[in-house]
């Protein structure tokens, strides 16, 4: 039994070993197919949890179709989720809240779609924007300040994407070229988010703030490292990408200051911690049992559990023992249009 145990810690997670990298390949395959299926969704007049429902049975079909027959954890890294305009961060409706249930998506608006997969623990989460058709655009073309918008968040991504790549990664030169590199010292939060605003800015746009990227770990998609751009309250980062790690990496882009505040939207998508609490209410119990067993410790909305309403009442003990992490539903502070890119990548 000593043996299996040693065996088992022995197990070289990183992107070193292969097989971790074709996991999350195939997690990030099936990622993309869905959000892709998923973008074909939505349509004026389509109600959001109806999309977010059916994105998740596809993203369910297709994780069942890798790895068949074998002893493995796999299942959703992130719900699917489909933030309106001026939403800031990922928002998945309840069917029991008439009144956010009933929310449709409207020609022209900016939406952000977001969801993931993970295999073995190994989670790929991807985020899109894409603006809703409408009679004046159903050639597809997009002008004005929801070309601004787009434009500047694919930008700003691209040079966010650059700028993760950690110094001395060189694919061509001479030998003192790559020493060269080498020395040379990652950016800060401080420079690149001074680069970053440059660049959205020239589109009369802004970074939002808080726009966080995060070190990706097996069964975690909030480790040890992270970076803040355009931190509203001077808060920090910690660390620098290196080579072998995977991040998700965030860019927010938005049409006003980008300042944000909280919405007034039920908070309906937690994570669970690594937190022990002894929770009292039978409720509270059963839903950290249904999660344990069905999510680990990745993101899941309360609409994916077996009851919404008995969801919706033992969640509150989960959060107050700060055995569940909720993400609180926020916007944009001006009400403007907000654009959304979230990326896995690897080095």
């Amino acid at each position: 039994m000593a043996d299996k145990k040693e065996e088992a810690q022995e197990i070289d997670y990183s992107l070193n070993n292969p097989d971790t990298l074709t996991k999350y390949k195939n997690a990030a395959t099936i990622s993309q197919k869905v959000l892709k299926d998923v973008t074909a969704l939505c349509v004026a007049g389509e109600k959001i949890v109806t999309i977010c429902e059916k994105g998740d049975k596809l993203l369910e079909e297709e994780i069942a179709k890798v790895y068949r027959g074998k002893k493995m954890v796999k299942g959703i890294a992130h719900p699917t989720t489909v933030s309106p305009s001026a939403f800031v961060t990922p928002y998945t409706p309840l069917k029991t809240d008439e009144a956010e249930a009933n929310v449709v998506l409207k020609e022209g608006e900016a939406i952000k779609i977001q969801l993931g997969a993970q295999i073995d623990g190994f989670g790929t989460i991807a985020c899109d924007t894409i603006i809703i058709p409408s009679a004046e655009n159903a050639n597809g073309e997009i002008s004005g300040r929801d070309a601004d918008l787009l434009l500047a968040t694919h930008y700003a991504n691209e040079l966010l994407l650059r700028l993760m790549v950690p110094p001395g990664l060189v694919p061509v030169g001479t030998e003192e070229e790559q020493k060269k590199a080498a020395a040379v010292k990652a950016p800060t939060q401080t420079k690149i988010t001074s680069l970053l605003e440059k660049l959205v800015k020239s589109y009369d746009c802004n970074l939002v703030e808080h726009t966080t990227s995060w070190q990706f770990e097996r069964n975690e998609i909030e480790g040890k490292k992270k970076i803040i751009l355009a931190p509203g309250d001077g808060t920090r980062g910690d660390g620098v990408p290196e080579v072998g790690e995977v991040w998700g990496v965030e860019m927010g882009v938005s049409l006003g200051s980008g300042k944000i505040k909280n919405f007034e939207n039920r908070t309906t998508l937690h994570r669970r911690t690594n937190l022990t609490y002894a929770l009292k209410r039978p409720s509270s119990r059963a839903i950290m049992n249904e999660v344990v067993k069905k999510f680990g410790t990745f993101p899941f909305s309360l609409r994916q559990l077996e009851s919404e309403r008995d969801a919706k009442v033992g969640v509150v003990e989960c959060v107050r023992g700060n055995v569940f992490r909720q993400y609180e539903v926020v916007g944009d502070k001006d009400n403007e249009a907000v654009g959304r890119l979230l990326t896995t990548i690897g080095k």
